[in-house]
This record gives structure tokens, sequence and C-alpha cells, in this order.
């Protein structure tokens, strides 16, 4: 790890995303590369990545780059069986070298299912958790589409901890069709008070200009069917959040991420920072320097049948590629 002098962060310099496109159902507000399958082909898609980091390090010379941090999203990631995933991880240590304080982050569904599998992951090499809980209220989870409700999300948190994950993150939504503030302060008491190492706020973002694709909420809205909180109380909320996560000693590193102290996400902080990172899966996008020097930002296929065929074929599974100007990367 290396210190940003412009946050003072420990921040990881190259990483690896890997994502994992597959849920039960689909959440309303969700434009991530998602799908909701019944069935899953996990094989196969474990095999895709596999064969996907193979292609990537023929082409790219990623060997001499140390990996500080790996996160798994999605999707549903829990949703992954864990011996696949260790499968995926041990792959990634063969083909590169990890560091031996390498930050791997696994998102959780805080379903009842998900929590009994923690264990697992634990040993598969998983060190680190972040669990969607969102709202432990049952209007806003409801609202959100989500089939978890509070108590279950308590349980997976307690799951976690049993299982001997000592860094947890957990994820929140404010601003959401419905939710008053006393709602918000109620969540952000609750988190807060479970000594959680970390937590994200979300303002809920619905307008096309920040969605990869107009979801079943944003039509929604359009369609005059949803109304969101007016922009003043939405700022009323962040600030009740950042005045609660404060007091429990959660300091905000960056617009959403509240931390204690040295348990902010490496892998967050890369981004921010503008580390290289690997992105391997549907739909990710990476960032990674050319032979030439000059940096470069990639994006797979979303249409997991696209990504599968290429793969398959031989073939890198990018939708795009682009050089990164030194203008581009100042802005």
């Amino acid at each position: 790890m290396s210190l940003d002098p412009r946050t003072g962060l420990d921040a990881a310099r190259f990483g690896v995303y890997v994502h994992f496109p597959y849920c039960l159902s689909k959440c309303p507000y969700c434009d991530f590369a998602s799908i909701a399958a019944k069935v899953i082909p996990q094989e196969r898609y474990t095999g895709a990545i596999e064969r996907e980091l193979a292609l990537r390090g023929a082409q790219e010379d990623l060997r001499g780059r140390e990996v500080e941090s790996i996160f798994i999203g999605g999707g549903t990631p829990s949703l992954w069986e864990p011996s696949l995933v260790a499968r995926v991880l041990e792959g990634l240590r063969r083909a590169l070298r990890l560091s031996a304080s390498c930050e791997v982050t696994l998102e959780a569904n805080p379903g009842a299912s998900d929590a009994e599998r923690f264990a697992a992951y634990r040993a598969a090499g998983v060190n680190r958790l972040s669990m969607g809980v969102q709202s432990f209220e049952p209007a806003i989870l409801s609202a959100l589409g989500r089939a978890h409700d509070g108590p279950t999300a308590l349980r997976a948190f307690e799951a976690a901890r049993a299982a001997g994950f000592d860094n947890v993150s957990m994820d929140f939504i404010y601003g959401v069709q419905g939710q008053t503030l006393a709602q918000v302060e109620a969540d952000a008491h609750r988190a807060a008070s479970l000594g959680s190492e970390h937590l994200s706020a979300y303002a809920l973002t619905l307008d096309r200009e920040s969605l990869a694709e107009e979801v079943p909420l944003a039509r929604a809205l359009r369609r005059g069917e949803v109304q969101l909180p007016p922009d003043e109380l939405v700022v009323q909320m962040q600030r009740a959040v950042a005045r609660i996560y404060g007091a429990a000693g959660l300091e905000r590193y960056e617009i959403s991420n509240y931390a204690s102290a040295g348990r902010h996400s490496r892998h967050n902080a890369l981004y921010w920072t503008q580390g290289d990172y690997l992105a391997l899966g549907v739909g990710a996008t990476g960032t990674l320097e050319a032979a030439d020097g000059h940096r470069f930002r990639y994006s797979n296929h979303r249409s997991a049948e696209a990504y599968l065929a290429q793969v398959e074929a031989g073939a890198l599974p990018e939708a795009s590629r682009e050089p990164l100007t030194t203008i581009e990367l100042f802005e």
C-alpha cells in the first residue's frame, strides 16, 4: 500500500475487480450489469473468468504488478458457490503477485441463505464483507424491491462476525420515495450501533445522465408514478448521516463512504486516487497501463451471453476500449 498525499489514505496502486452478474431478482433502482436468473451457470461462468484472466495475462504485462486489493462485486456475489470463489482467488494467486496484506472484499446479500455461506467465503480467502443492507425500515426495503427485512440483516451481520470477519461494511440508501428524515436517522443510528468498521450511504440516483440504463424505478419517476424527496430534504438526510456516523467515530473519507481509523476500503481509495485495476467478468470496467506507458480504459460486454461467447471463443470480451489522455485523467 502507498499513502496518497492528497487524501492521507492507504490506497491500493493495483487491484482486481471481479464481477458476478447473477441475482435472484433485479432491484428496480439497479443499473449495474446484473441478471435475474433462476439457474446460475456457476461452473461455466467461473471457467470464463479463468479464461479471461489468461487472455488478459497473455496480452498485458501483469506479472510484475503486486495486487493490493481484490473486489468481487455484482450482481449478488454471495450466490457464487464458495468453492468456486476459492478457485477464482487461487487462479489470481497463480497468475499475479498478491500482496501479503491484500484486501479481498466480497459483496453479500444479507438474506439468510447467503449468511450461511460466510464461513466458507472466509476460508476461501475473503477477508472483508460488504453487505447490501440499504435500510432496516420495512417500507423502504419494499420501495427498493429488497427481499430481506431488518431482523434478517442484523442476523447476517452477526453471522459475519461469527464467521471471523473483523472487517465488515454495510451499504445504505437515502432519498428513497416516501422516506422521511426520521427513518434515515433511525437507519444511521442502528447501523452505527453495530460497530461496523465501514458504512456507505448513497443518495438514490435516477437521472438519465447518471445511469448506465434506464431502470424500472427511473421509468416510474418519469411517468409521475413515484416522487422522490426534494433536494433540500435529501441534503438534510446526508448531513444527518454524516453527523451520526461521525459521532460513532466513522470518518467520511469519500463522498458516500465512512470508516473507522485505518478501515477505509483500499479498493475504493484505488479508484479515487487513479490506481490501475484489472477487471474481469460481465460488464466489468478496468484501467491499465499499456506497454508504451499510456493508460487505457476498457469495458466488457454487459450481456452475459455475449461475454461468455467471446471468452469461450478465445477473444477478449471487450465492448469498448479507449486511451486515457492527460486531460481525461485530470478530469
